[in-house]
């Protein structure tokens, strides 16, 4: 795998603080970045300064905010992201089939409307932040993780989304049952030299890759390194490999 095709697989989530320290990280990484992910911390102080100024650097930008209210809610909210130039969002999988159909909808009218490239959407599966007892003695879901995951899924696709967000737990399992087509996006990922902060189900950057995820999130292991470069040098060198 060559550096370009890493590049096109990485995501960098921007869960900081501060709107300088974001456009910072933009600056800084950008040559070795593909997407860079504005999650609800930083959308919810900065709003469209942060994705403006990231369209301004021609980088591609992915609004994690989740989606997950009634269909009508949803294709509107959808329709106004993909006005404001998102390349990726997400939405809810178990917020129900209809809705991702509404999500599905009304990225398409504004994709229409604004003569823009066709968006991704995926539907998030289960945070990789639950672990199977959460999933089974607080959320009182009384399945398999994975198959539970799998399940949300299938849904996603019959909604007619792009592909989902879930762990390299799933990933194979995803790949074999939906298609080599149908887009995964994997967070949960910590390099071996990195801690694993409130992450439950991880993977190793090129562990998660080998697995066939076509997008991986990084976070904190780059963002709060001293040395941001070095971090990301470290991390092409470990999937270089592959």
């Amino acid at each position: 795998m060559n550096r370009d095709e890493i590049k096109q697989k990485l995501v960098l989530a921007l869960d900081v603080e501060r709107l300088e320290e974001a456009k910072v990280l933009v600056d800084s990484l950008s040559p070795y970045i593909g997407t860079f992910k504005v999650g609800l911390q930083l959308f919810c102080g900065f709003g469209l300064e942060i994705i403006n100024y990231i369209k301004e650097k021609n980088s591609n930008f992915f609004l994690d905010v989740k989606l997950h209210d009634i269909p009508n809610t949803v294709e509107k909210a959808s329709y106004n992201i993909i006005k404001n130039g998102a390349t990726f969002f997400n939405v809810h999988a178990q917020g129900s089939v209809d809705m991702m159909k509404a999500a599905r909808i009304g990225a398409q009218k504004a994709s229409m409307d604004y003569n823009t490239k066709k968006p991704v959407i995926l539907g998030v599966t289960l945070l990789t932040s639950i672990s199977q007892e959460v999933l089974n003695k607080e959320l009182l879901i009384n399945k398999d993780s994975t198959s539970f995951v799998l399940e949300l899924a299938k849904n996603a696709k019959l909604a007619g989304l792009d592909g989902v967000v879930a762990s390299a737990n799933e990933l194979p399992m995803i790949k074999k049952e939906l298609g080599k087509d149908f887009i995964v996006l994997t967070p949960g990922i910590r390099p071996s030299w990195s801690c694993v902060d409130d992450q439950k189900r991880i993977a190793t950057p090129s562990g998660a890759i080998a697995a066939g995820a076509d997008y991986i999130v990084l976070g904190r292991a780059v963002t709060g390194a001293v040395d941001r470069i070095e971090a990301i040098e470290k991390i092409y060198d470990e999937i270089i490999g592959i």
